[in-house]
C-alpha cells in the first residue's frame, strides 16, 4: 500500500478532542466508565483512512501484544457475528482495551472520540439531527450545549475522498475495530 500522510487526520482528531473536551467541561462531564461503557457498544466504522490510521498504530506495537490483541479480536468477531448471536447485543469489550485503557488511544477512530455528549448534525437538505448523549451524563436534565459534529464529518469525508483516490478505493467499509484487526487489508 502507498504511504499516506496522516497529518490532516491528526489535526482533525485534535480539533475533535479539543471541542469535545470544552463541551464536556461545560457540562461538568468526566467519563469514568460505566455499565453502558461505549467500549462495549457495537460500533461500525466507515472510512478507509481511519482504518489505515488505526492499523498504522497497531503495527507499531510489540508483536507479542499484537498477537494477543488479534486473538481477542478474533474471539470478539466469532462471538458477535455467529449465527446464534446475530441481532443480540452482547456488550463485549473492544479488543483494544487493556487494563481498562485503550491501547491505541491516539489512533482511535472518530466515533470513539465523539461518543457520549449530546450533539447535533446538519445534513444537507435535511432537518437537523440531535443525539441525546450517553445515559451516564444525565444530559436530559441539563440545558443543551451546542456540539455540532457536522464540520468534523465534512472534513472526514474530504480526507476519506483523498485517501480513496490515492489508494484506488471505492465504497464505504463497514467494520468494527475487531474486524479491522482480524482483516487488516485496506
Amino acid at each position: 500500500m502507498k504511504q499516506f500522510d496522516f497529518s490532516a487526520l491528526i489535526r482533525l482528531y485534535s480539533k475533535m478532542d479539543n471541542t469535545y473536551n470544552k463541551v464536556a467541561a461545560q457540562y461538568g462531564f468526566h467519563c469514568t466508565g460505566c455499565k453502558d461503557n461505549c467500549c462495549t457498544s457495537l460500533f461500525f466504522h466507515h472510512t478507509f483512512v481511519e482504518k489505515a490510521f488505526l492499523l498504522h498504530g497497531f503495527f507499531q506495537m510489540d508483536t507479542g501484544v499484537q498477537k494477543k490483541i488479534r486473538q481477542t479480536a478474533a474471539d470478539y468477531v466469532s462471538k458477535t457475528f455467529s449465527s446464534a448471536t446475530t441481532g443480540n447485543s452482547l456488550k463485549l469489550m473492544c479488543p483494544l482495551i487493556c487494563q481498562d485503557r485503550c491501547s491505541l488511544y491516539f489512533f482511535r477512530p472518530m466515533i470513539c472520540r465523539l461518543h457520549g455528549l449530546p450533539h447535533e448534525l446538519h445534513p444537507p437538505g435535511r432537518q437537523k439531527i440531535r443525539g441525546p448523549g450517553c445515559n451516564t451524563g444525565q444530559f436530559d436534565s441539563k440545558p443543551y450545549i451546542a456540539f455540532d459534529r457536522t464540520p468534523f464529518y465534512v472534513k472526514m469525508a474530504e480526507l476519506e475522498h483523498n485517501f480513496q483516490h490515492q489508494h484506488n478505493k471505492a465504497g464505504r467499509p463497514r467494520q468494527t475495530i475487531a474486524q479491522m484487526l482480524t482483516n487488516p487489508e485496506i
